[in-house]
């Protein structure tokens, strides 16, 4: 335990940066873009039936199903970072107590969750625009994946951050990516194999419930196995011994990224309920692009949960010059990943979005032209992608410095003031078209207000620790 203890010390007081970012989200952005790719290929395999109804029910139920991902940071990311900065702190029982609570509060959730969506299922997916030709589809698919399969979703995603901010990324990677690896073997089995023709959207749902139960089993036995060697709990006794401070810290930073993810889940049952406006075709097109835009996302999101318990654990260690360096590069990074990403989408658009659905079976005619819909929105899309990184970037590090009002305010301000009023203003302009470059201009307004958050924050976090270390002497 004490030579484990010791390099988990040295890999976030002592590595060099870019190897200390690397070790931590490089494993992260693999579960990312494993996680990405699993959700590409269910849309893949569901548009081999060249049937676009398939896929606009797919886009409706996404907004069901990130709730999942809202939850899981209430826990995950409030409870993640407070373990590391308490782990900067050398308070390492506390940190126990909070891995506990998080882990079991992040159950009960998910269960009254499912509960609500199964009981309101058809009024909701109607609520978001689902027709006639969609919601059979879109039934299915939330039924097994958000009904059924919440609470595993939900807990893998808490439990690989826990993980991942103690210092063990490479083992929240593995659990993450061995079940969207599973999930891409079980897609064809499924669909094309164990159900009939026609139950394709049920078999990707399956497919998707099965992958999320065994990345669970592995990751609480992983939770499990690592909590003799490091400040981690899955004991309920350590659950209710945690103190009201630590609930409190933890809701401080938790409840704002849950927020956060909250209102990016509503901007996109407002862009599905406005695209729907436009037809089935519109809502299909901007569902695979909402697929494929998610890679620079992914990436950037990676490098950034990568970054978050190195900025928390040397903001409470007292090593700011540290920090900051560790803010710099991961800038650096992600804003080369977005504009790089930004080159291949804008080329070869048209030939990205023709792999999520089949030309020539099924409604060619349609297919064709969700296509042509699909290659314009991406590369209007796309162009988002550096400024999506700064808020991304931006909020992981306010939410690693525990600084929940301002993540709050950010997230505020990123889609209630700027995103979703762009989405109606530049649709009701230039149609879907203006309905797809609302978030390039969203997260290029959101980005200049987050940089400004988070140097103030840096400053506030510096004064803080200035006055704790005199009043200390």
């Amino acid at each position: 335990m004490a030579a484990q203890t010791t390099e988990k010390k040295e890999l976030f007081e002592s590595m060099p940066i870019p190897k200390a970012l690397a070790t931590l989200a490089v494993p992260t952005i693999i579960s990312q873009m494993i996680s990405v790719i699993y959700n590409m290929v269910d849309t893949f395999y569901i548009g081999r039936a060249g049937n676009p109804f398939m896929l606009a029910a797919t886009s409706l139920s996404l907004s069901i199903m990130l709730l999942n991902i809202s939850f899981a940071n209430l826990f995950g990311i409030g409870g993640g970072s407070l373990m590391a900065r308490l782990m900067g702190q050398q308070k390492m029982e506390d940190t126990k107590s909070v891995c506990s609570f998080s882990v079991y509060g992040a159950a009960a959730v998910s269960i009254i969750y499912s509960a609500i969506v199964g009981c309101f299922l058809h009024p909701l997916l109607r609520f978001l625009g689902a027709s006639e030709d969609t919601i059979g589809f879109a039934s299915q698919y939330t039924f097994y994946v958000v009904v059924i399969g919440c609470l595993f979703s939900t807990l893998s995603l808490t439990l690989a951050s826990l993980l991942r901010n103690t210092g063990y990324s490479a083992k929240a990677s593995i659990g993450l990516s061995g079940g969207g690896i599973l999930n891409m073997i079980l897609d064809p089995l499924f669909m094309f194999v164990i159900l009939p023709r026609g139950m394709e959207v049920t078999g990707a749902a399956v497919a998707t419930l099965i992958s999320n139960v065994c990345s669970c089993m592995y990751l609480l036995i992983t939770v499990k196995k690592a909590s003799g060697s490091s400040p981690l709990s899955l004991k309920p006794s350590d659950a209710v011994k945690i103190s009201k401070d630590n609930v409190k810290k933890l809701f401080s930073v938790g409840v704002p990224s849950a927020v956060l993810t909250g209102l990016f889940d509503l901007g996109n049952v407002i862009m599905n309920m406005l695209a729907s406006a436009h037809g089935d075709l519109v809502l299909a097109g901007i569902g695979i692009v909402m697929k494929v835009d998610r890679i620079p996302n992914a990436i950037n999101v990676g490098l950034a949960q990568g970054m978050l318990p190195l900025v928390a654990y040397n903001v409470a260690s007292g090593d700011h010059e540290r920090m900051r360096k560790v803010i710099r590069f991961t800038r650096i990074c992600g804003l080369t990943v977005s504009v790089v990403c930004i080159i291949l989408l804008e080329i070869f658009a048209k030939p990205v979005t023709q792999l999520f659905i089949s030309t020539t079976s099924g409604n060619t005619e349609a297919a064709a032209a969700t296509v042509v819909l699909a290659a314009t929105f991406l590369r209007i899309r796309c162009l988002a992608a550096p400024f999506a990184f700064l808020n991304y970037s931006s909020s992981y590090c306010m939410q690693a410095m525990g600084n929940g009002l301002g993540t709050m305010i950010h997230a505020i301000i990123r889609q209630v003031i700027f995103y979703m009023p762009f989405m109606y203003i530049l649709d009701k302009f230039f149609g879907a078209n203006g309905l797809a470059a609302a978030l390039p201009a969203g997260e290029l307004f959101g980005g200049v207000i987050a940089l400004i958050l988070v140097h103030i924050t840096i400053k506030k976090a510096a004064l803080r620790f200035s006055k704790k270390t005199e009043s200390n002497e």
